[in-house]
């Protein structure tokens, strides 16, 4: 049996696509009630595929976090490197390092995550339909593993 079927994508798509209200859209990752809604909604046609209530449950749940939390904004922002490299500029001789080396003239500091989790660097439109890409795969995954373990 495959781990992802074309009736699981088709159940995602409509969940997701076909049965999001523009107000499910607008609110799920700012209030708990508007992406409980859409999570319910959401699980409504794989309820075709499986009537297992453990395996509806975990769909609906893992839905739910990840639109709320908008986890797919840390996946990708974990998978471009959370920490960057930069120079060291010291003000003062006192605090130039003893002993000297190259390496301590560098630092590395927590990269901000953004609401794509993107840089800013990247353009809005590519950045936005790549983290859109990444949360779809996120939720097929989750899908397709509460299916396959569950049912």
């Amino acid at each position: 049996m495959s781990l992802f079927t074309a009736d699981q994508l088709v159940a995602h798509a409509v969940g997701d696509y076909i049965l999001q209200s523009d107000w499910m859209a607008d609110n799920k990752t700012k209030q708990h009630f508007a992406a409980a809604v859409h999570a319910i909604t959401y699980m409504l046609p794989f309820a075709l595929i499986t009537q297992n209530p453990a395996a509806l449950a975990a769909i609906c749940g893992t839905h739910f976090v990840i639109d709320r939390y908008r986890l797919a904004r840390f996946v990708v922002w974990l998978k471009n490197g959370p920490v960057e490299r930069v120079r060291f500029q010291p003000e003062r001789a006192d605090d130039v390092p003893f002993p000297y080396s190259a390496m301590a003239f560098w630092r590395w500091r927590i990269v901000p995550v953004t609401a794509t989790g993107y840089p800013d660097s990247k353009p809005p439109f590519l950045a936005v339909w790549l983290l859109i890409i990444a949360d779809n795969i996120l939720h097929v995954i989750c899908n397709a593993l509460a299916i396959r373990w569950f049912a």
